[in-house]
């Protein structure tokens, strides 16, 4: 494909128009979201270049989207099965033992499902548990609920599926699952405690407060999807099945749609009920990113870009610069734009990068509320219940989760570089 000035200045525009978008969340006067504007801006971006749909399919991933697809089927099973459902409620019993207890509790079942199953999903499902028992027990819900956000967001770094973004690096950067689950294991677990002690610290005088309500599970449990033994079984088998498959040969996407298809066998769980939960939004999203970025680096924009930097001192590969610039950009644009972006900036034999960009661009989603899916998703479930997330009363908190956390995996990674 050849390109032309007028091209390439067209092309900068629409993608500085199109991450500006995305960075807003919006255009004004329309009801369009950053999954809409990235796909206005891959069509606009593709018509400009005159790019016909065999180019364009070259330009996506597509181990990283099956890999997506197969484990958002998983968390649609666990779902439907009332794993999640369960799993809080059983959490529910140390509320009235201690709400500092119960706040550690939540937080290191959250981090750990996040681990292997979409932070979204987990605090799509705990969220509205957690509000409603923190009325019954009449204890202040804001702590659970920063607690719930911010260790799905930090557990979700522990491993290569823990999140969307994590995925797409462990894909494209060809890392491998167990060595890199073992290096970031130490940041993710100093993190979360790091995390419980400062909302500890932060809300000790709430947490001091013993609940003095009476908690009924059969209510909390009503209008949620009842718990099902055999399907969320089936799930957990098949989703430990598919971990040990990751530390194989065998490529991740290829384990992940044979056991997702398995899913699919089931003579009561139906095919549709699945299919629906389906993040649809989220894989539009990717597809939409991909073309935008590889379009992008035609232009030879960012690469002039990096090398200006580089003249200023601002090498990629320098941990702290690197790691400064992962944070900024994830929380102007969001993690996975940004993840797409900043990747094809390091080199394919430098691992430790590419763990650098797992570990920083997923915690640096807890530093604002908008700048992780997860804790939009808390703040949602809990405004419908009165329960008021600001963008303040998040940010006292998470800038001193995000420092610490960050603080925490520059020092391990200039301890023990992967």
């Amino acid at each position: 494909m050849s390109w032309s000035p007028t091209q390439n200045e067209a092309l900068i525009a629409l993608f500085l128009l199109t991450y500006l978008g995305i960075a807003l969340g919006r255009l004004p006067r329309l009801a369009i979201d950053r999954t809409g504007v990235a796909l206005l801006g891959a069509l606009a971006m593709g018509l400009v270049a005159n790019a016909d749909a065999a180019t364009l399919t070259l330009l996506v991933d597509w181990p990283t989207m099956a890999l997506l697809y197969a484990l958002m089927l998983f968390s649609a099973q666990l779902r439907l099965g009332g794993f999640y459902t369960f799993l809080a409620l059983r959490l529910v019993d140390s509320v009235s033992e201690s709400p500092r207890r119960f706040l550690a509790w939540q937080m290191a079942a959250s981090a750990a499902l996040a681990a292997f199953l979409s932070n979204d999903v987990i605090c799509l499902a705990v969220a509205p548990v957690l509000v409603e028992t923190c009325r019954a027990a009449r204890i202040a819900p804001l702590p659970h609920l920063l607690g719930l956000a911010m260790a799905a967001n930090i557990g979700s770094a522990a491993t290569l599926i823990g999140n969307p973004q994590n995925m797409l690096i462990g894909q494209v950067g060809a890392l491998d699952f167990g060595s890199y689950t073992a290096w970031s294991a130490v940041p993710v677990v100093l993190s979360l405690a790091s995390a419980y002690a400062i909302l500890w610290w932060q809300f000790r005088g709430a947490l001091a407060k013993r609940a003095v309500g009476m908690i009924d599970l059969a209510e909390l449990a009503s209008g949620k999807p009842p718990f099902d033994a055999w399907q969320s079984g089936k799930g957990i088998a098949l989703l430990a099945g598919l971990v040990a498959l990751f530390f194989t040969e065998i490529p991740r996407e290829h384990s992940a749609l044979v056991c997702a298809g398995l899913l699919l066998l089931s003579r009561r769980m139906a095919t549709r009920a699945l299919l629906e939960r389906v993040d649809w939004h989220l894989i539009t999203l990717f597809l939409a990113l991909f073309v935008v970025v590889g379009l992008f680096r035609t232009t030879g924009a960012p690469d002039a870009v990096m090398a200006w930097f580089a003249q200023r001192g601002g090498e990629v590969t320098h941990p702290l610069f690197f790691a400064t610039l992962t944070v900024v950009l994830s929380n102007i644009v969001s993690n996975v734009p940004a993840v797409m972006l900043l990747m094809q900036f390091l080199p394919s034999d430098q691992v430790s990068l590419w763990y650098l960009l797992a570990v920083v661009s997923t915690f640096a989603g807890n530093l604002l509320l908008v700048g992780s899916i997860a804790n939009l998703i808390v703040a949602e479930q809990a405004a419908r219940y009165g329960v008021v997330i600001g963008f303040t009363t998040y940010l006292r908190s998470g800038v001193w989760v995000t420092f610490s956390s960050l603080f925490v995996v520059l020092g391990w990674f200039s301890l023990v570089a992967p």
